[in-house]
């Protein structure tokens, strides 16, 4: 499927109203020129959202929570309905979807949004969510896209594009591709942001890694200490968690986890005490490959010069 490639140069402008002035209460997200329209509720508030109109016509929405079997993750299901808060309103007396916390309801304003495009939009949500990996999808596999005339299809994927752009400012994360490493020229022809390729040796254990567009990834064949140090408290259930998901798998006879696949972390520290099985302070541990130079310094190198204070 042929997907329009969107200059991430280019700056957006999304409106986001505070319906009752809580940054934590009820909420409403627009992009100027596009028919759709967010609604973003705590599950407490689900009668408050019930008052809103647009709720009650044919949409998508979201349920989002944190995952109980992996805080650092979100558990999400995504659903469609000819009226979105009657499904809402199933789900929060449904005891098997006690996880979620959050919600978004997605319509159009112009009316426009039939069953089979709301049917279509749930099913590639589903499908890139999976992709993602980002989030624990109560979903189980995405649903066959509905058959449409080609021009609703490109309407569909235009709808999507600006659902995966407003729907991260609000905190739903989830279809967020993961970072892959690229090479200096590729970003730069992409308009993306990636650091330079970082290494770090703990032992016997070496990774590489990258910071791709704001997250600091360790690369995939990186390789981990099996061992934990006796001492080592940050981060140790996330290594559990890996190695669980087998993101983290042990290579027979070395004493050592190999990186199935890139793994994003939150700090390059948390990315250096997986791969030393110990506490580490991952802005001195990796450094530039072929270099020296520090993670720290070279994040210091991309700001500006401070200027002298003067007395």
């Amino acid at each position: 499927m042929t997907r329009i490639l969107v200059n991430r140069m280019l700056g957006r402008s999304i409106r986001i109203y505070l319906v009752d002035g809580d940054a934590t209460g009820l909420l409403t997200a627009e992009v100027m020129n596009w028919s759709g329209k967010l609604l973003v509720a705590p599950r407490t508030r689900l009668a408050d959202l019930a008052k809103r109109e647009e709720i009650s016509r044919t949409g998508i929405y979201i349920l989002a929570g944190a995952d109980p079997d992996n805080p650092a993750r979100d558990s999400i299901y995504v659903g469609e309905g000819d009226n979105v808060f009657k499904r809402l309103a199933s789900h929060d007396k449904d005891p098997a979807k006690e996880f979620w916390t959050r919600c978004v309801g997605i319509i159009s304003k112009d009316l426009n949004l039939t069953k089979a495009h709301v049917r279509y939009l749930e099913s590639r949500l589903i499908s890139m969510g999976h992709a993602a990996g980002r989030a624990t999808l109560h979903n189980g596999t995405a649903p066959p896209l509905p058959p449409m005339p080609e021009s609703d299809v490109a309407d569909m994927e235009g709808f999507l594009e600006h659902m995966e752009l407003v729907l991260p400012v609000l905190g739903f994360s989830f279809l967020k591709p993961k970072p892959v490493s690229k090479t200096p020229s590729a970003v730069s022809e992409q308009g993306e942001s990636a650091s330079p390729v970082f290494e770090f040796s703990s032992g016997d254990a070496i990774a590489r890694a990258q910071e791709i567009d704001g997250e600091f990834v360790v690369l995939k064949g990186s390789t981990a200490t099996l061992e934990p140090r006796s001492s080592w408290t940050s981060y140790r259930k996330l290594r559990e968690q890996l190695v669980e998901e087998q993101r983290l798998v042990e290579i027979p006879d070395k004493q050592l986890l190999l990186f199935a696949e890139d793994v994003v972390f939150s700090s390059p520290s948390a990315g250096a005490a997986i791969v030393a099985a110990g506490n580490t302070n991952g802005r001195v541990a990796w450094k530039i490959a072929g270099s020296r130079q520090t993670y720290e310094d070279w994040h210091q190198s991309q700001l500006p010069a401070s200027e002298p204070s003067e007395d």
